[in-house]
């Protein structure tokens, strides 16, 4: 799944996070192996305090580790004990043939779903609002800290992508990428079509971050030869 396993990251920080505006200061010590990693980051430093919710948009929006593993550990006290519970979110949401090995979605042979499972994940998951409003923002803005005087802002890694999310009979609201060498470039995004939302999950596209962005392409594509066939 790449990163779009911070789709259930986001999701159970706005089921277990009772106030998304409260703040907590990202742990110094999960950086220097995410920069071994060479993790995806969303641009918040070591020490830094801010909201839950910035956070929560640093995870959906720039696919930001640092994000995910912070949320983690405010919400179960490790990373272990989180992925514990996104197993037990994924079995009880029916996803059979899923299993997570951490939060962010860095390689690992024992992580791993199907285009099914993150389908049901991502539907269940936009039924609350503060996800939906996330997982639907081009951009977000975090204002000034201690560490970035000037604030900063970040940005989804997939409508950076996109010229326009028009597509024939309507747009595409939203999406979470996804890419690693072994899992080829991932989307799973969001799109309203001739009045009806569907959910469409790809995987396994071939590219990097310096080729043409082929899954962003291929939602394109299947969202407008949906809505050449639901045209009334």
């Amino acid at each position: 799944p790449a990163s779009m396993t911070k789709i259930m990251t986001a999701y159970l920080a706005v089921e277990y996070i009772s106030n998304l505006d409260d703040s907590m200061t990202v742990p110094y010590d999960i950086f220097d192996a995410l920069y071994a990693e060479d993790a995806s980051l969303a641009g918040f430093a070591p020490g830094e305090t801010s909201s839950f919710r910035n956070l929560l948009y640093g995870v959906l929006l720039p696919s930001g580790a640092e994000c995910c593993q912070s949320l983690a550990r405010w919400i179960s006290g490790s990373e272990e004990v989180f992925v514990e519970l996104m197993n037990e979110r994924a079995a009880s949401l029916g996803m059979t043939d899923t299993h997570f090995c951490n939060s962010t979605g860095l390689h690992d042979v024992n992580h791993y779903t199907t285009c099914t499972d993150l389908a049901l994940l991502l539907r269940e998951a936009l039924k609350n609002q503060n996800f939906r409003e996330a997982f639907t923002s081009e951009r977000r803005s975090v204002p000034p800290t201690a560490e970035h005087p000037e604030g900063f802002t970040f940005h989804s890694t997939m409508f950076r992508f996109m010229d326009s999310a028009s597509v024939t009979g309507g747009e595409i609201l939203g999406g979470k990428t996804g890419f690693t060498d072994e899992a080829g470039q991932c989307l799973a995004s969001l799109a309203s079509v001739n009045g009806q939302e569907y959910i469409l999950v790809t995987a396994g596209a071939n590219g990097d971050h310096t080729t043409d962005q082929y899954h962003i392409l291929d939602a394109v594509n299947v969202y407008s030869r949906l809505g050449e066939m639901t045209a009334s």
